[in-house]
């Protein structure tokens, strides 16, 4: 069964009006919470890439003072 032109146009007509609702959701509600939670997904991300440098740096800090410590009470036990 072949379709006349106008029943092509028709479901045309019809499947455009089913679609733009769609297409407006998802381009005035869906993209702009995707791209919100991209953005809020990658300050977090550097937050923390950069938290880590922090908390590296301070393991190495400590490492240090404990040796230091460490060294020095070796020091004073053998004063005392």
């Amino acid at each position: 069964m072949a379709l006349s032109n106008e029943d092509k146009i028709f479901i045309s007509q019809l499947l455009d009006a089913k679609i733009k609702p769609v297409q407006l959701l998802l381009e005035n509600d869906v993209l702009p919470r995707l791209q919100n939670i991209e953005s809020c997904y990658t300050s977090t991300y550097r937050r923390y890439a950069n938290g880590i440098e922090q908390l590296e740096a301070m393991q190495m800090d400590i490492d240090v003072m404990k040796k230091i410590l460490e060294e020095h009470s070796e020091k004073l036990q053998k004063i005392s």
